[in-house]
């Protein structure tokens, strides 16, 4: 999946998760979906390598698990960079949530595309 489809698949995640759990997930607009997307995938490139190297060890005893509990770290991460009035959750519990959906959902959207051209 190319980086374009990516930040596409995310900004439609995003609006989707807002529409089906508004009391977990806030969402100004597609304007602030398409940052948000975008901050997601600075934070993605930037940070989320150093966290995974420092979790590795929790990674390890909980069997990947943890690596859940990094995205949702990296999703509160964005939020605060985009402002937690225009994009944010209720809790540390809802980013979770919302880490383990979009894995899902960009698990599903990159193999359906790796497929496609196989």
């Amino acid at each position: 999946m190319t980086y374009f489809q990516r930040l596409v698949v995310n900004t439609l995640t995003f609006i989707s998760l807002a529409v089906l759990f508004p009391n977990m997930i806030h969402v100004e607009g597609i304007p602030t979906a398409i940052i948000a997307s975008f901050v997601l995938s600075l934070l993605n490139m930037l940070v989320k390598p150093v966290l995974t190297i420092l979790s590795l060890p929790f990674t390890l005893l909980t069997f990947g698990l943890f690596s859940f509990v990094v995205n949702a770290i990296i999703l509160k991460l964005t939020s605060f960079f985009v402002g937690v009035e225009q994009f944010g959750f209720s809790s540390f519990g809802a980013a979770i949530l919302v880490a383990v959906i979009m894995t899902l959902v960009n698990t599903i959207v990159s193999e359906h595309t790796m497929s496609k051209y196989q």
